[in-house]
């Protein structure tokens, strides 16, 4: 139907270029008239740079970081002859070499989305240019005109739909790229341009869209057709969308309305939120204080300049004079701080920040490689997505989780039904008791059905007996089934019948009523054919109403040929069975009664592979799991008890479904009471504080006795989120060791991954499939995605995805916590070695007169972090454990140092800086005290300046690499050759730069010309050495024996453990050798294959009670860490927690 139109204005106005676009004008065929806006081409561009500016807008984006700007600080000042103890290159070579990596870095990733921008933009696509259908790029698209796409075609821009191959102007598209769905979707022309398919006509098309401006709204769109003085309106299911492929339809015409830049896929392609992990937070707050100690020493070594020169300096004037330019004590100790900041710049060298992005980029690596984690059957491999965020995969202590496709395999199966108050789908035995799965005879035989899906299996053949007997009721059932949906067929040969579903249920029952001869064959937009027992049936089809969220059910009307009008509906139990007729009661109550007897609809979606196992591991590892999901709540309790989130064993499941804020209120309120009564009846004795402040909010219920689960409603979730009743539902939600939230929307998802972050400031993990987790995955700490049913929306916006759920459990046990140790052991001896390093240069400064004179050759400083210390803290970083990866899934109560972030956090950094001063105050004053009367071999004094560097320098080599010997838990070739390789390369590089021929080349350089030789030949330089590195190591290595003998850690017991297994089989091979007769018992503690699939059944924690552990079990190994998680639980709680008491196993 038209209406008359308004004509548009026959000159365009040009629009500002200051002002956003209001609205868009676009005349087919039309190119002069279009380009006067000025509107965007077809060519896409993601890449970041080109040749010419690819130098300065990188460096202006490295500078940006703080690090950068203040190295680049540093520079300056060493280019100031008054204040540089140091050469410019100390510093400039250092800062070259990380600016020339991270360009490097951004080069090669701005060089691949350059190849991807071009390999789309060269993309060929027929475009109707003066009548004629020509060859053009993509790129070379421009709005305005009108181009042919062809069956599994990519479409090239957002095109008004003009005509196609099929009737009535219909074609069918995937959206997979745009919306993570892979069915079909419809899509049709409006009647007055379906005509025209031929060329000719298309030439001389001349219609006026007039539509809203860009935008991301991929389900929208507005705009009105001006054609033949009439105007037709145009909605979203008149437009191809970029990004879309056309499917199942020979050809199609479309007028581009939206190009390039402006297409909604481009404009939904914003950038993601940059995450941060807690380890990076931290360390920017250290740097801030290392900065302001940097400071303090810089003033109390300026005071002492000033001093100095005022008290001692003046007098010696006449062969000290001072610089040019300096006519005070004052100003000389002013410039003096500025010299000691340079020199004890050190403290914060800029190697760190790139041996953090090499170390995460190696975790990243090993993710991906992982041979265990990828999955043969759908060749997909795990993918570190981001390399900024493996450590925190370590101290994730939330996981949030979607159910379809993530637990399951959402690959749904017809396995039941009930039909005119019978059930089929159960098969009995003569006595009349159910037969379980491995007690089922063979399938039903559908080889009377030639067009039977051979996939399909069922196992009660009494339903086919009721098909082929004519039960009127059987075959509506299936009549329904086959006619009610959305379904789109393609036969591709004779017989082959392939279906493209809206969703798996929607394809399971279509493929049941096709087994049992109601086949459905094909539809056209006002028809639908079945086959119906052999005879092919056209249905008339005269209205659908879909389905969605708010009316949970889809209806067809349909006319049978015999002129009947029948209207067939099919959607959630809750709604149908209110809509019945009252007489029907009785048969409501009978398939109620089915539906309770099997848990679900009669679509079963199985769940993964390892689902429970994984499940058991990670809630021993003091992981939360909450599942939040879409489906019903029948549905996900099923669900919950299949994978062992939900036991019998439990105290109680408590099931929020209030309508009402006061309602929801009141459940949580009884659910803490009945949690806290059951804690009291226990003998807990313990206190609650209704009301708590935000700011106090911890686990007040975490010491409660018992297991319990909480199961929420989606409208009940909505009253639980609001602002004054989020901390009562949180409260009641940590409590339990269960959460299941059903019904509930992307945006709850999300909102419930926020409330958890914002008030239990602890690590969030969000894993999900679909298009409908993308929100909840984005907020998260960390979001994976599964590359599952529903396309790969979830998984583009995930951190890290893989395809099983049960990958997880290495993802976190193992790559997760290696990547924490690894960083916190990084960065704990990076900090150490720096400050031994640095500090020497501020004792030196009392025993120079503060004049900022260096303790080392500054060739030695400028080596110190890149090449005599880089490489071996880099190997330890990437490739250190302190358990096999066998041991680190089968103790998951490993994981929780990393939770309650043990290894690396202010007080462990204190320690290290603690251990530093240490070490250089030994690296100073051994040496100064022993060159203060050492003389040579000849009878001559060996205290000068350089023999006395050279000592200082090899003494730190020497201890750094020791130290980092004793550091490493883990040995490979890698570790060896790194740190006994640094070491050979100081002492090659030592004696090079004291050669004769260095400095005769440049004699002003190269100062220290024989130095090396003459000092490292002295047997008193060789002990001050051994004896500076003893003095340093030994109290570590005292400290950590002590440590390991008195309070070891659960590391360290699965560490002992392990050579007692070793020893143990050694032993039993020996007496095997000798033809001792016994028995063939394992002597491990633990044994894999017999005791592991009981303990993850039982979902209870392990317990170490072999002779392995006999030694070590009386001592509280754990116990402090479960202390350190209840104080940390109930600080700044009014309730008191019962106090530990010491278990005398270990619980695993």
């Amino acid at each position: 139907m038209t209406v008359p139109r308004e004509m548009p204005e026959k000159w365009p106005r040009v629009p500002d270029p200051g002002r956003a676009e209001e609205e868009r004008r676009v005349r087919a065929n039309a190119r002069e008239y279009n380009e006067k806006f000025q509107y965007a081409n077809n060519c896409i561009k993601t890449s970041k740079y080109n040749i010419l500016t690819f130098l300065p807008v990188n460096l202006f984006e490295q500078f940006q970081e703080v690090a950068n700007t203040y190295f680049l600080f540093l520079l300056i000042l060493q280019l100031i002859p008054q204040i540089s103890s140091l050469s410019w290159f100390t510093t400039i070579v250092p800062l070259v070499l990380v600016l020339t990596i991270t360009a490097v870095k951004d080069a090669t990733d701005d060089y691949f989305r350059h190849k991807s921008d071009n390999q789309v933009n060269n993309r060929q696509s027929q475009v109707l240019i003066g009548g004629v259908l020509r060859q053009e790029q993509w790129m070379n698209v421009r709005v305005g005109d009108i181009i042919k796409l062809e069956n599994n075609q990519f479409v090239a821009a957002d095109l008004l739909l003009l005509s196609s191959s099929e009737p009535h102007g219909l074609c069918y598209i995937e959206t997979a790229e745009l919306d993570g769905e892979t069915n079909m979707k419809v899509r049709q022309a409006i009647p007055v341009t379906s005509e025209l398919g031929d060329i000719s006509k298309l030439a001389l098309f001349d219609g006026e869209v007039i539509c809203e401006p860009p935008n991301n709204k991929l389900d929208k769109f507005g705009g009105t057709l001006y054609w033949k003085e009439n105007k037709y309106p145009l909605s979203n299911q008149n437009m191809l969308l970029r990004g879309c492929v056309l499917r199942n339809t020979e050809w199609c015409f479309g007028l581009v309305v939206f190009a390039g830049p402006d297409t909604k896929l481009m404009q939904n392609s914003g950038r993601t939120k940059f995450k941060r992990t807690s380890i990076d937070r931290l360390m920017n707050t250290l740097v801030l204080w290392i900065f302001g100690f940097l400071v303090c020493m810089g003033v109390i070594l300026a005071i002492g300049n000033a001093i100095w020169e005022h008290e001692v300096g003046v007098c010696f004037q006449i062969y000290l004079p001072w610089d040019e330019g300096v006519h005070s004590a004052f100003f000389s100790g002013f410039l003096s701080f500025w010299s000691y900041i340079i020199i004890l710049n050190t403290v914060v060298p800029i190697s760190l920040y790139v041996s953090v992005e090499v170390i995460r980029l190696g975790h990243s690596y090993f993710i991906n490689w992982d041979k265990k984690m990828y999955c043969a059957k759908r060749r997909t491999p795990a993918e570190a997505r981001t390399t900024t965020l493996n450590e925190e995969l370590g101290q994730v202590e939330y996981i949030f989780s979607d159910k379809t496709g993530t637990l399951t395999q959402n690959i749904m199966v017809f396995s039941k039904c009930s039909v005119n108050g019978h059930s089929y789908g159960d098969m009995q035995d003569v006595l009349g008791h159910k037969m379980e799965l491995g007690e089922r005879p063979e399938p039903v035989d559908f080889s009377f059905n030639p067009l039977a899906d051979p996939g399909f299996q069922f196992w009660d053949p009494s339903l086919l007996e009721a098909v082929k007997l004519g039960d009127p009721h059987v075959h509506e059932f299936f009549r329904l089934l086959s006619l009610c949906h959305t379904v789109m067929s393609e036969e591709k040969s004779e017989g082959e019948l392939y279906y493209k579903a809206q969703s798996p249920d929607e394809g399971a029952l279509v493929t049941a009523a096709r087994n049992f001869g109601f086949v459905f064959r094909s539809r056209t937009p006002k028809t639908i054919t079945v086959q119906e027992l052999g005879q092919a049936i056209t249905y008339q089809l005269l209205a659908i109403l879909d389905f969605n969220n708010i009316r949970k059910r889809m209806s067809v009307i349909v006319r049978s040929p015999q002129g009947k009008i029948r209207l067939y509906c099919k959607g959630a139990d809750t709604i149908l069975l209110e809509r019945l007729h009252p007489l029907n009661q009785d048969l409501t109550n009978i398939t109620t009664d089915h539906l309770n007897l099997l848990g679900a609809t009669a679509i079963e979606d199985k769940l993964q592979q390892g689902v429970p196992e994984t499940i058991a591991i990670l809630t021993l590892a003091n992981i939360k799991i909450w599942v939040l999901t879409g489906d019903k709540q029948e549905t996900a309790v099923n669900i919950g008890y299949s994978c062992k989130m939900l036991t019998d064993d439990m105290t109680e499941v408590f099931v929020v479904t209030g309508h009402t804020v006061l309602e929801v209120r009141e459940e949580l309120r009884k659910a803490r009471e009945k949690m806290m009564d059951g804690s009291r009846s226990m003998g807990n004795g313990f206190s609650f504080q209704e009301k708590l402040s935000s700011s106090k909010l911890t686990s007040v219920l975490e010491a409660i006795a018992g297991e319990y689960a909480l199961v929420i409603n989606g409208h009940s979730l909505a009253h639980a989120l609001e602002a004054d009743m989020e901390v009562e539902f949180l409260e009641t939600a940590c409590a339990c060791k269960a959460v299941i939230c059903c019904r509930v929307t992307p945006l709850q998802k999300a909102q419930v991954v926020e409330l958890v972050k914002k008030y239990k400031k602890a690590v969030t993990l969000a894993i999900g499939d679909g298009a409908n987790d993308v929100s909840m995955i984005k907020t998260a700490h960390i979001g994976v995605g599964i590359s599952g049913q529903e396309g790969i929306q979830a998984v583009l916006a995930s951190d890290y995805s893989f395809s099983q759920f049960k990958f997880l459990q290495r993802l976190l046990l193992v790559h997760g916590r290696w990547s924490y140790l690894r960083m916190c052991k990084f960065l704990c001896y990076f900090f150490y070695k720096n400050f031994a390093f640095t500090m020497v240069h501020f004792w030196f400064g009392f025993f120079c007169g503060f004049s900022a004179q260096t303790v080392y050759d500054q060739y030695f400083i400028t080596l110190y972090n890149i090449v005599y210390t880089s490489l071996p803290v880099l190997a330890m970083g990437v490739f250190d454990q302190d358990v096999p990866e066998q041991r680190s899934m089968e103790y998951p109560k490993l994981y929780e140092p990393g939770q309650l972030n043990l290894l690396f956090n202010k007080r462990e950094f204190f320690i290290c800086i603690a251990q530093g001063i240490y070490t250089s105050v030994l690296m100073f004053f051994i040496p100064y005290g022993v060159f203060a009367d050492a003389t040579r071999d000849d009878g001559a004094q060996l205290a000068d300046y350089q023999s006395f560097a050279v000592t200082v320098a090899t003494s730190l080599v020497i201890v750094v690499s020791v130290q980092i010997g004793l550091d490493t838990g883990f040995w490979t070739a890698i570790n060896h050759f790194f740190i006994w390789g640094s070491l050979a390369a100081y002492f090659a590089i030592l004696f090079t730069m004291h050669s004769d021929g260095l400095f005769q080349m440049f004699p002003n350089q190269f100062r220290f010309v024989g130095n090396a030789q003459n000092t490292l030949a002295q047997p008193t330089v060789w002990l001050t050495i051994t004896l500076t590195t003893v003095v340093c190591i030994m109290p570590v290595v005292a400290f950590r024996f002590l440590k390991l003998d008195l309070k070891p850690e659960l590391s360290d017991t699965v560490r002992y453990t392990q050579l007692v297994r070793k020893k143990q089989k050694t032993q039993h091979r020996c007496m095997r050798r000798v033809g001792r007769v016994g028995s063939h018992r394992s002597g491990y503690a633990f044994s894999h294959q017999e005791g592991f699939g009981e303990l993850i059944m039982s979902g209870k924690n392990m317990r170490l009670s072999s002779l392995a552990l006999s030694s070590f079990a009386p001592r509280p190994s754990t116990s402090w860490i479960e202390t350190l998680r209840k104080k940390k639980g109930s600080e700044g709680s009014a309730a008191s927690s019962p106090s530990a008491v010491p278990d005398k196993t270990l619980k695993v």
